[in-house]
């Protein structure tokens, strides 16, 4: 009886641990997080890139024009609503700064461009507050 019981709660633990949205290693955001797309910049709207290695050329500050930048990335209104997929740690590296930033894979999920998907720095990308609960 005991055994069984031991089990059960191994069983338990295991699926609670993996229901919960998980942090990847050393991420500042978890996989599973609902997140709010915010720049810190003047402008408040996000760049959602199309590649994880354009994100990573772009915040080393190696791109060729705006219109290179216009191409690969979705403008994000400030407030737009996202879901971490993944998040890889300090793999971006900021030419005019000596740490390195998180990215993060997103899926957006409200707004025009719900259901895109694209990666954006971590400092873009805001725990949500509250969950919703309407379906809009």
């Amino acid at each position: 009886m005991l055994i069984r019981i031991v089990a059960l709660c191994g069983m338990c633990a295991l699926i609670v641990a993996a229901a919960a949205p998980a942090l990847a290693d050393g991420c500042s955001l978890g996989v599973g997080w609902h997140v709010v797309l915010a720049s810190e910049a003047v402008d408040p709207d996000v760049f959602v890139w199309d590649s994880r290695t354009r994100l990573i050329d772009y915040a080393a500050g190696r791109w060729s024009d705006t219109q290179a930048i216009f191409a690969h990335t979705t403008l994000a209104q400030s407030g737009t609503e996202a879901v971490v997929i993944s998040c890889a740690a300090g793999a971006a590296r900021p030419k005019y700064t000596s740490s390195e930033q998180d990215i993060v894979g997103v899926k957006i999920t409200r707004g025009p461009f719900r259901g895109r998907y694209g990666w954006v720095l971590a400092t873009d990308a805001h725990p949500a507050r509250e969950a919703r609960t309407s379906k809009t």
